[in-house]
């Protein structure tokens, strides 16, 4: 962690923190100033929208994302914080349950600055995108693509995606996950913008005239 910290300062990349619950203060004062956004609460929802069960949230209900929110602020104020989930490509449940406790603890003064959506997408499964962008954008100061690959990673795919972020104003960004078919966790579906000579792909060409 240290070394992609340094790298990424040396050369003057940005950071996207990803992903813890526990450690937080340790972590975020580790790297206070040097890590502009984090992934403060990751997959902490069911599909029906409501919040998962499990360690935390068995003994502290929903209040320890309140925790987590706050301590990650307190360690450093200038870092954006994020809310994270995958399955957020419609206007689904998911997305509605996630939209109406952003928007709660907002309310509440809970410091969540921004949603993210992983966008992993079957081919063909980036119709929805804008619209759920739209959506969860009415919720937060700013969203983004967090983990962008698509199965057969095709250049029509995943220009849509790329034009449904370019056509929120709040959405200031795409991750996208892995570099190459050679190290894609979904093996063998081509979803990555790299194949596995690690040669740029037709979607990377197509992304580069989009943009």
């Amino acid at each position: 962690m240290d070394f992609v910290v340094n790298w990424a300062q040396t050369y003057g990349k940005i950071v996207r923190g990803y992903t813890f619950v526990n450690h937080i203060t340790v972590i975020v004062t580790r790297y206070k100033g040097k890590i502009a956004k984090y992934d403060v609460c990751n997959e902490i929802f069911n599909e029906d929208g409501t919040l998962r069960k499990t360690v935390f949230s068995n003994v502290l209900g929903n209040t320890f994302i309140d925790i987590a929110f706050n301590a990650a602020h307190a360690a450093d104020p200038a870092a954006k914080l994020y809310i994270n989930d995958y399955n957020l490509d419609s206007v689904n449940s998911k997305v509605n349950g996630l939209v109406a406790l952003v928007t709660s603890k907002r309310t509440a003064g809970i410091p969540i600055h921004g949603i993210g959506s992983e966008t992993r997408l079957s081919a063909g499964g980036g119709g929805g995108v804008l619209a759920a962008l739209t959506k969860l954008a009415t919720a937060a100061d700013e969203v983004a693509i967090t983990a962008l690959n698509i199965a057969g990673g095709s250049s029509s795919d995943y220009v849509t995606v790329v034009k449904a972020c370019l056509a929120v104003s709040k959405c200031v960004g795409i991750t996208v996950c892995g570099v190459s078919d050679a190290d894609s966790w979904r093996s063998g579906q081509g979803t990555s913008l790299f194949d596995s000579n690690y040669l740029p792909t037709t979607a990377y060409t197509a992304i580069l005239n989009t943009l």
